[in-house]
């Protein structure tokens, strides 16, 4: 029942709550205006998306060098390596991370679903510290590979932080807030990484004024320059990594809460440590003296259903108040698999086909040197923009940030008026745009002035669509699960299809890129292959089933 400590208005909505009829109350709950502000569970929403930093710090920081670091392994005074050669490595480079993905997102899903979603987050943040760190000190492509394999099978526990995001967070009219709070933060933690990513590699030469031969951090007054980022010129952006990503498993297990049911209320020593720790700072640091009670707060509506008792009458005509408590039983694992799941799981994955083949060639194509083309057809034309990894860096970082303002400000209302899958189908009438005109930059590589915008505009559009895109395909894969029960193993599935095509697209690109190289046409990997993998996602979003709310106004936000 409802305390009295929450005053008159709590009780004045406890009548009313009794009085209505269950889809009544779900839809004037629906209907309450949502805001950020309103968003419950902040902290634990934030603890969560700072371990989904995992991911771009161990994928996105490398895109500004993987170009230079590669050129650099394959480097041969008599036998310089080309740019197809390059474009093939760095694709295989970063095939590899979502192929470990793809061999352990159904595990991690499977394990979280059993022994809990901290421990499981907890162990794949581990495995990540020690792959960051180890990749920076790596200097032949066979250990690049296996230790790029090792982060991807780390971060295959992107599922089970999207399922805990669901179970944090269970009320609906929150979880389209809610599941922009990852990509939010993956967004920010993109940025950072590729600005960062692009000024640290080589500091040698990027940053002198520190590591140069006569740099503050060149104790040894070694007249190359500080002796270490000589030998490892890139591993100053994996040790940035390691230490961000151990910084982010230290504050996941003092206060990141358990959030399988069956877990909750298990005794966490990381927890009991956390709470020591923020009692002493709040005595001893702030001054703050421990309340004599403590207020309760009711900060969703399922709070006020859980505890509402539902009248039911006797055959003696009164009213006995009971409470209903809905314990679905877990479906069978053959069951999990609706025909509205299978569809929206091939939605999924069709996204970060094109994305990820995006994100791969974006900035080697930028990396890659101009060329003067004398003679260019609409389709033969060759070279990219020349520029130096801390300008890529920069670049894509600078525009990163209209990724966390547009969702920040305009996904929720773009979302509010014409739904989830609406503005998944939007994204998807963009991406072609974006694709069907960043090769055309290489005719502008050489104008010092037009080549700026025109990039701009190619971000632009492709940072907007995926922004819209992405936590669409999330909730739309949430409400596609037939029950929370069973969310860790969707979740799981979703990022294995997702990173078998992360892993597929960069390969793919890799070598079409390189075949267009070789052939004359820089534009033929952006035509053939990312054109039309979005056109097919488009036309694909008329086969996902929407979720409708009018549907499931008899349910109970639980």
């Amino acid at each position: 029942m409802i305390r009295r400590s929450h005053g008159d208005e709590s009780e004045r909505l406890l009548e009313d709550t009794i009085q209505e009829k269950p889809a009544t109350v779900t839809t004037r709950v629906l209907e309450e205006k949502v805001t950020w502000r309103s968003l419950p569970h902040k902290k634990q929403l934030l603890l969560l998306a700072l371990c989904r930093l995992s991911t771009p710090l161990s994928n996105a920081c490398l895109l500004p060098y993987l170009y230079f670091l590669v050129k650099s392994i394959l480097a041969d005074p008599e036998h310089p390596s080309a740019p197809q050669k390059i474009s093939r490595m760095t694709g295989m480079l970063v095939a590899a991370y979502p192929l470990g993905q793809m061999t352990t997102s159904m595990l991690w899903g499977r394990v979280s679903d059993t022994y809990g979603r901290k421990p499981t987050i907890l162990l794949g943040l581990t495995i990540s510290v020690i792959a960051n760190l180890s990749f920076g000190f790596s200097r032949s492509i066979g250990m690049l590979m296996f230790w790029r394999v090792l982060a991807g099978m780390a971060n295959g526990v992107l599922g089970v932080m999207r399922t805990m995001t669901a179970e944090i967070v269970k009320e609906r009219k929150y979880q389209t807030r809610a599941f922009l709070a990852l990509p939010l933060i993956f967004n920010s933690g993109r940025v950072a990484a590729l600005a960062i990513g692009g000024c640290l590699a080589d500091p040698v030469h990027n940053l002198p004024v520190f590591f140069g031969a006569a740099g503050v951090f060149n104790f040894s007054h070694n007249p190359g320059g500080v002796s270490w980022t000589i030998e490892y010129p890139y591993a100053l952006p994996a040790l940035f990594n390691g230490t961000v990503l151990g910084i982010c498993l230290v504050l996941a297990t003092l206060w990141l809460r358990e959030s399988l049911p069956a877990k909750e209320s298990d005794w966490d020593l990381g927890l009991a440590i956390g709470r020591t720790i923020t009692g002493f700072v709040r005595r001893q640091i702030l001054g703050k003296r421990e309340a004599s009670y403590t207020a309760i707060q009711i900060e969703e509506g399922e709070a006020i259903m859980a505890d509402v008792p539902i009248i039911q009458d006797t055959p003696s005509g009164s009213s006995t108040p009971t409470t209903y408590e809905q314990k679905p039983l877990r479906p069978s694992f053959r069951k999990i698999w609706t025909k509205r799941l299978a569809k929206t799981l091939i939605a999924f994955g069709l996204l970060p086909l094109h994305n990820s083949t995006f994100l791969h060639v974006f900035p080697v194509f930028l990396a890659m040197p101009s060329v003067k083309n004398e003679h260019p057809t609409a389709i033969y034309f060759i070279g990219g923009l020349g520029l130096a990894s801390p300008t890529i860096g920069l670049y894509l970082a600078a525009f990163g940030i209209c990724g966390i303002l547009l969702q920040l400000f305009i996904y929720p209302r773009i979302q509010k008026r014409i739904g989830t899958l609406g503005i998944y189908r939007l994204a998807h009438c963009i991406f072609p745009f974006a694709y069907l005109f960043a090769p055309c930059l290489s005719l502008l590589s050489q104008n010092a002035t037009g080549k700026w915008p025109a990039m701009a505009a190619v971000l632009f559009a492709q940072i907007m669509a995926r922004t819209m895109a992405i936590p669409s395909t999330v909730i739309l894969l949430t409400e596609a699960a037939p029950q929370r029960s069973v969310l860790g193993t969707v979740h799981g599935a979703g990022n294995t299809l997702s990173a078998m095509a992360s892993a597929t697209g960069p390969v793919i690109g890799g070598l079409l890129l390189a075949w267009g190289i070789e052939h004359g046409s820089v534009g033929f990997v952006w035509w053939a292959w990312l054109c039309v993998v979005a056109l097919a996602a488009f036309v694909w979003s008329f086969f996902v089933d929407n979720y409708n709310i009018e549907d499931h106004a008899e349910e109970i936000p639980r």
